[in-house]
Protein backbone atom coordinates (compact mmCIF):
# COMPACT_ATOMS: atom_id res chain seq x y z
CA UNK A 1 0.00 0.00 0.00
CA UNK A 2 1.19 3.05 -0.45
CA UNK A 3 1.96 6.32 1.55
CA UNK A 4 -1.20 7.98 -0.44
CA UNK A 5 -3.57 5.53 -0.15
CA UNK A 6 -2.97 4.96 3.61
CA UNK A 7 -3.25 8.74 4.63
CA UNK A 8 -6.71 8.35 2.63
CA UNK A 9 -7.81 5.30 4.50
CA UNK A 10 -7.32 7.55 7.71
CA UNK A 11 -8.70 10.46 6.86
CA UNK A 12 -12.71 9.36 7.76
CA UNK A 13 -11.61 8.99 11.25
CA UNK A 14 -9.28 12.02 11.31
CA UNK A 15 -12.21 14.07 10.58
CA UNK A 16 -14.62 12.30 12.85
CA UNK A 17 -11.71 12.91 15.75
CA UNK A 18 -11.49 16.94 14.97
CA UNK A 19 -15.34 16.95 14.85
CA UNK A 20 -15.71 14.79 18.31
CA UNK A 21 -13.36 17.06 19.83
CA UNK A 22 -14.63 20.59 18.50
CA UNK A 23 -18.10 19.31 19.91
CA UNK A 24 -16.28 18.31 23.79
CA UNK A 25 -14.51 21.85 23.22
CA UNK A 26 -17.90 23.93 22.61
CA UNK A 27 -19.91 21.31 25.31
CA UNK A 28 -17.29 21.46 28.32
CA UNK A 29 -14.95 24.33 27.98
CA UNK A 30 -15.82 26.96 30.45
CA UNK A 31 -16.99 30.34 29.08
CA UNK A 32 -15.06 33.81 29.78
CA UNK A 33 -18.69 34.36 32.36
CA UNK A 34 -18.72 33.19 35.82
CA UNK A 35 -21.14 29.95 35.65
CA UNK A 36 -23.75 30.23 37.62
CA UNK A 37 -23.77 28.24 40.93
CA UNK A 38 -25.43 25.02 40.50
CA UNK A 39 -29.28 25.86 41.85
CA UNK A 40 -30.05 25.02 45.30
CA UNK A 41 -32.83 22.39 46.13
CA UNK A 42 -36.12 23.80 46.04
CA UNK A 43 -37.91 22.98 49.17
CA UNK A 44 -41.33 22.13 48.85
CA UNK A 45 -43.17 25.13 50.65
CA UNK A 46 -44.56 23.89 54.57
CA UNK A 47 -48.22 23.33 54.59
CA UNK A 48 -50.02 24.43 57.40
CA UNK A 49 -52.03 22.26 59.36
CA UNK A 50 -55.53 23.53 59.99
CA UNK A 51 -56.29 25.09 63.05
CA UNK A 52 -58.68 22.82 64.67
CA UNK A 53 -61.70 24.49 65.83
CA UNK A 54 -63.72 23.45 68.87
CA UNK A 55 -67.35 23.93 68.48
CA UNK A 56 -69.19 26.21 70.85
CA UNK A 57 -70.85 24.64 73.06
CA UNK A 58 -74.23 24.27 71.77
CA UNK A 59 -77.14 26.97 73.93
CA UNK A 60 -78.94 25.32 76.34
CA UNK A 61 -82.31 26.14 76.29
CA UNK A 62 -84.14 25.86 79.89
CA UNK A 63 -87.99 25.01 79.01
CA UNK A 64 -90.14 27.91 80.34
CA UNK A 65 -92.12 26.41 83.47
CA UNK A 66 -95.83 25.90 83.01
CA UNK A 67 -97.92 28.39 84.47
CA UNK A 68 -99.82 27.52 87.23
CA UNK A 69 -103.15 27.02 86.69
CA UNK A 70 -106.00 29.27 86.93
CA UNK A 71 -108.94 28.34 89.57
CA UNK A 72 -112.17 29.34 88.34
CA UNK A 73 -115.26 30.21 90.45
CA UNK A 74 -118.02 28.79 88.78
CA UNK A 75 -120.03 31.42 91.52
CA UNK A 76 -117.78 34.00 89.92
CA UNK A 77 -119.67 36.81 88.50
CA UNK A 78 -117.90 38.31 85.34
CA UNK A 79 -118.14 41.41 84.64
CA UNK A 80 -119.80 42.55 81.26
CA UNK A 81 -117.62 44.53 78.81
CA UNK A 82 -119.16 48.14 78.70
CA UNK A 83 -120.88 48.59 75.53
CA UNK A 84 -119.30 51.03 73.15
CA UNK A 85 -120.74 54.64 73.32
CA UNK A 86 -123.13 54.76 70.33
CA UNK A 87 -122.18 57.24 67.47
CA UNK A 88 -123.93 60.60 68.01
CA UNK A 89 -126.51 61.50 64.92
CA UNK A 90 -125.83 63.55 62.62
CA UNK A 91 -126.48 67.06 62.75
CA UNK A 92 -129.89 68.09 61.28
CA UNK A 93 -129.50 71.39 59.61
CA UNK A 94 -133.53 71.31 58.12
CA UNK A 95 -135.59 74.64 58.11
CA UNK A 96 -137.75 72.84 60.55
CA UNK A 97 -134.84 72.04 62.55
CA UNK A 98 -132.58 75.27 62.82
CA UNK A 99 -136.28 77.19 63.62
CA UNK A 100 -136.75 75.08 66.21
CA UNK A 101 -133.74 75.67 68.03
CA UNK A 102 -133.93 79.09 67.58
CA UNK A 103 -137.45 79.05 69.20
CA UNK A 104 -136.20 77.53 72.01
CA UNK A 105 -133.20 80.19 72.97
CA UNK A 106 -135.85 83.15 72.46
CA UNK A 107 -138.35 83.62 75.03
CA UNK A 108 -140.48 85.91 72.77
CA UNK A 109 -143.22 84.41 70.90
CA UNK A 110 -142.63 86.55 68.55
CA UNK A 111 -139.80 85.07 66.65
CA UNK A 112 -141.87 82.10 65.00
CA UNK A 113 -143.73 84.94 63.31
CA UNK A 114 -141.27 87.27 61.82
CA UNK A 115 -138.73 84.79 60.61
CA UNK A 116 -139.15 83.23 57.28
CA UNK A 117 -139.53 79.15 56.72
CA UNK A 118 -136.79 78.69 54.12
CA UNK A 119 -133.35 78.46 53.61
CA UNK A 120 -132.62 79.90 56.86
CA UNK A 121 -128.87 78.94 57.12
CA UNK A 122 -128.22 79.83 53.76
CA UNK A 123 -130.06 82.85 54.13
CA UNK A 124 -128.25 83.66 57.17
CA UNK A 125 -124.60 83.53 54.90
CA UNK A 126 -125.72 85.12 52.46
CA UNK A 127 -126.92 88.61 54.79
CA UNK A 128 -124.02 88.45 56.98
CA UNK A 129 -121.89 88.40 53.58
CA UNK A 130 -123.47 91.35 52.14
CA UNK A 131 -123.16 93.30 55.37
CA UNK A 132 -119.45 92.73 55.44
CA UNK A 133 -119.08 93.87 51.94
CA UNK A 134 -121.58 97.33 53.05
CA UNK A 135 -124.66 95.54 51.05
CA UNK A 136 -127.93 94.47 51.63
CA UNK A 137 -129.02 90.95 50.11
CA UNK A 138 -132.90 91.90 49.77
CA UNK A 139 -133.79 88.49 47.96
CA UNK A 140 -132.21 86.54 51.45
CA UNK A 141 -133.37 88.39 54.00
CA UNK A 142 -134.41 86.30 57.23
CA UNK A 143 -137.32 88.06 58.74
CA UNK A 144 -140.23 89.24 57.07
CA UNK A 145 -140.70 92.67 56.57
CA UNK A 146 -142.87 94.98 58.89
CA UNK A 147 -146.26 94.91 58.30
CA UNK A 148 -146.61 99.04 58.65
CA UNK A 149 -145.43 101.37 55.91
CA UNK A 150 -142.81 103.58 56.42
CA UNK A 151 -143.99 106.68 57.57
CA UNK A 152 -143.39 110.59 56.89
CA UNK A 153 -144.87 113.92 57.86
CA UNK A 154 -144.40 117.73 56.09
CA UNK A 155 -143.29 120.49 58.08
CA UNK A 156 -142.37 123.77 56.67
CA UNK A 157 -142.48 122.18 52.60
CA UNK A 158 -139.85 119.58 54.51
CA UNK A 159 -140.42 116.14 54.90
CA UNK A 160 -139.16 113.73 58.12
CA UNK A 161 -139.29 110.64 59.30
CA UNK A 162 -142.36 109.82 61.25
CA UNK A 163 -141.30 108.61 64.91
CA UNK A 164 -143.91 105.98 64.10
CA UNK A 165 -141.84 104.19 61.43
CA UNK A 166 -138.75 103.45 63.98
CA UNK A 167 -141.50 101.59 66.06
CA UNK A 168 -142.29 99.15 63.83
CA UNK A 169 -139.20 97.65 64.27
CA UNK A 170 -139.13 97.18 68.16
CA UNK A 171 -140.60 93.98 68.14
CA UNK A 172 -137.66 92.32 66.09
CA UNK A 173 -135.09 93.86 68.80
CA UNK A 174 -137.44 92.68 71.58
CA UNK A 175 -136.75 88.90 69.97
CA UNK A 176 -133.14 89.72 69.86
CA UNK A 177 -132.90 90.56 73.30
CA UNK A 178 -134.96 87.96 74.15
CA UNK A 179 -131.73 85.26 73.23
CA UNK A 180 -128.73 85.59 75.95
CA UNK A 181 -125.79 85.79 74.16
CA UNK A 182 -124.47 82.44 75.80
CA UNK A 183 -126.98 80.49 73.40
CA UNK A 184 -126.75 81.98 70.54
CA UNK A 185 -123.13 82.03 70.38
CA UNK A 186 -123.64 77.98 71.49
CA UNK A 187 -125.96 77.42 68.25
CA UNK A 188 -123.78 78.98 66.33
CA UNK A 189 -120.95 77.07 67.34
CA UNK A 190 -123.45 73.82 66.65
CA UNK A 191 -123.80 74.92 62.69
CA UNK A 192 -120.76 76.25 62.18
CA UNK A 193 -119.34 73.41 60.37
CA UNK A 194 -122.82 73.82 57.95
CA UNK A 195 -122.13 77.34 57.66
CA UNK A 196 -118.64 77.70 56.52
CA UNK A 197 -119.28 74.92 54.00
CA UNK A 198 -121.87 77.27 52.45
CA UNK A 199 -119.83 80.56 52.97
CA UNK A 200 -116.76 78.77 51.04
CA UNK A 201 -119.71 78.43 47.98
CA UNK A 202 -120.15 81.86 47.48
CA UNK A 203 -116.77 83.71 49.29
CA UNK A 204 -113.27 82.95 49.97
CA UNK A 205 -112.88 79.21 51.09
CA UNK A 206 -110.05 80.06 53.37
CA UNK A 207 -110.87 82.64 55.27
CA UNK A 208 -113.28 81.55 58.29
CA UNK A 209 -116.97 82.70 58.73
CA UNK A 210 -116.50 84.36 61.67
CA UNK A 211 -114.10 87.06 60.93
CA UNK A 212 -117.04 87.58 58.24
CA UNK A 213 -119.25 88.09 61.10
CA UNK A 214 -116.64 90.19 62.98
CA UNK A 215 -116.58 92.63 59.78
CA UNK A 216 -120.85 92.71 59.49
CA UNK A 217 -121.20 93.46 62.99
CA UNK A 218 -118.13 96.65 62.80
CA UNK A 219 -120.06 97.90 59.73
CA UNK A 220 -123.31 98.12 61.82
CA UNK A 221 -121.51 99.58 64.87
CA UNK A 222 -120.29 102.20 62.99
CA UNK A 223 -123.12 103.88 61.70
CA UNK A 224 -123.43 107.21 63.28
CA UNK A 225 -125.93 108.52 65.86
CA UNK A 226 -128.04 111.01 64.53
CA UNK A 227 -130.07 114.32 65.72
CA UNK A 228 -134.09 113.99 65.68
CA UNK A 229 -136.19 114.13 63.55
CA UNK A 230 -134.30 113.48 60.52
CA UNK A 231 -135.27 115.11 56.79
CA UNK A 232 -135.84 113.00 53.80
CA UNK A 233 -136.91 113.64 50.36
CA UNK A 234 -138.38 111.83 47.43
CA UNK A 235 -137.05 111.20 44.33
CA UNK A 236 -140.30 109.74 42.98
CA UNK A 237 -139.09 106.00 43.93
CA UNK A 238 -138.19 105.77 47.18
CA UNK A 239 -136.99 108.22 50.40
CA UNK A 240 -133.47 109.22 50.32
CA UNK A 241 -131.64 111.40 53.76
CA UNK A 242 -131.77 115.13 52.96
CA UNK A 243 -128.25 115.08 54.38
CA UNK A 244 -125.49 114.09 51.95
CA UNK A 245 -123.11 112.38 55.06
CA UNK A 246 -125.56 110.37 55.90
CA UNK A 247 -127.07 109.53 52.20
CA UNK A 248 -123.57 108.51 51.44
CA UNK A 249 -123.44 105.52 54.06
CA UNK A 250 -123.81 102.00 53.15
CA UNK A 251 -126.60 100.28 52.84
CA UNK A 252 -127.01 98.19 56.35
CA UNK A 253 -125.49 101.43 57.72
CA UNK A 254 -128.81 103.29 56.17
CA UNK A 255 -131.41 100.59 57.01
CA UNK A 256 -130.23 100.61 60.93
CA UNK A 257 -130.72 103.99 60.83
CA UNK A 258 -134.63 103.89 59.79
CA UNK A 259 -135.06 101.76 63.49
CA UNK A 260 -134.63 104.68 64.98
CA UNK A 261 -132.56 105.52 67.51
CA UNK A 262 -133.52 103.78 70.57
CA UNK A 263 -133.91 100.43 69.01
CA UNK A 264 -130.55 101.45 67.01
CA UNK A 265 -128.74 101.59 70.49
CA UNK A 266 -130.59 98.34 72.17
CA UNK A 267 -129.24 96.79 68.59
CA UNK A 268 -125.58 98.42 69.42
CA UNK A 269 -125.54 97.12 72.93
CA UNK A 270 -126.40 93.74 71.76
CA UNK A 271 -123.79 93.74 68.85
CA UNK A 272 -120.99 95.08 71.20
CA UNK A 273 -121.53 91.52 73.23
CA UNK A 274 -122.03 89.28 70.72
CA UNK A 275 -118.49 90.65 69.03
CA UNK A 276 -116.93 90.23 72.36
CA UNK A 277 -118.16 86.46 72.46
CA UNK A 278 -117.00 85.85 68.62
CA UNK A 279 -113.87 87.32 69.18
CA UNK A 280 -113.41 84.70 71.85
CA UNK A 281 -113.64 81.73 69.74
Amino acid sequence: MSENSEQKSWLPYVIIGVVVIVLLAVLLWPSSEPAPEPAKPIEPPAIAQPETIEPEPADVFEAAPQPEPVEIDPNQEVEPMPEAAPEPEPLDISDTAVKAALETIASSPMLSRLMVNDGLLQRFVVTTTNLADDDMAPNHRLLTPPDQEFRVYTQADREWIDAASYKRYTPYVDVLESMSNDDLIELYTTYLDEIQVKYAEIGDPDQSFTEVMITAIDTLLDTPEVKMPVEVYTDSVMYKYADERLESLSSPQKQLLRTGPDNMRRIKAKLRELREALSSL
